[in-house]
């Protein structure tokens, strides 16, 4: 398969891979739809992160290809919104709310998802099934769904946003103002 590789600082290419495997039990392989560079692939991009050649991408939507013996919550053809963690949402992290701090999460920038195919770890608690295919041009709106609404939503859980409070976005997370 086709997928993105960073090599160094402004040294992005396409290139072939190894096309993704199930490995564990409770693993998924996809058929990426969509997927794009999230501001936190800025960073190695600009030099400001050491960079070591990887794959890219976490944001991410697409099609069940396959599933592991141990899968439940998603079947081949559906058409599903990935989470940038890999998590079990099973731990006592996961069930407090906090599935990006899953004690066995994998973070799926390491797999790279801005590829033909992916191989989703934790496949029960990282991918969430559409009612159906969506529309090609509601795509944008479900790849927010995969990073920046999670991400919003924990800054506000963290800045303790509600009714009352006033609250400034700053960046990757929100600040709490007195």
């Amino acid at each position: 398969m086709r997928g993105v590789v960073l090599h160094a600082p402004g040294d992005v290419r396409v290139e072939d891979r190894a096309d993704p495997v199930i490995e564990e039990p409770t693993d998924a392989v996809i058929r990426l739809a969509a997927t794009c560079i999230c501001g936190s692939d800025l960073w190695p991009y600009r030099g400001i992160e050491e960079v070591r050649p990887a794959p890219m991408g976490h944001e991410y939507v697409g099609w069940v290809e396959e599933v592991g013996p141990d899968v439940r919550s998603v079947k081949p053809g559906d058409f599903v919104v990935g989470s940038f963690w890999a998590s079990d949402n099973t731990c006592e992290i996961c069930r407090a709310g906090y599935q990006s701090r899953c004690v066995n999460a994998v973070p799926m920038g390491t797999l790279g998802t801005q590829a033909q195919f992916a191989r989703i770890p934790l496949a029960d608690g990282t991918l969430v099934a559409t009612p159906e295919a969506p529309p090609t041009d509601l795509l944008p709106s479900l790849m927010a769904a995969s990073d920046v609404m999670g991400t919003g939503w924990f800054g506000a859980v963290a800045a303790e946003a509600g009714p009352g409070k006033t609250v400034a976005v700053v960046g990757d997370g929100a600040v709490g103002l007195l």
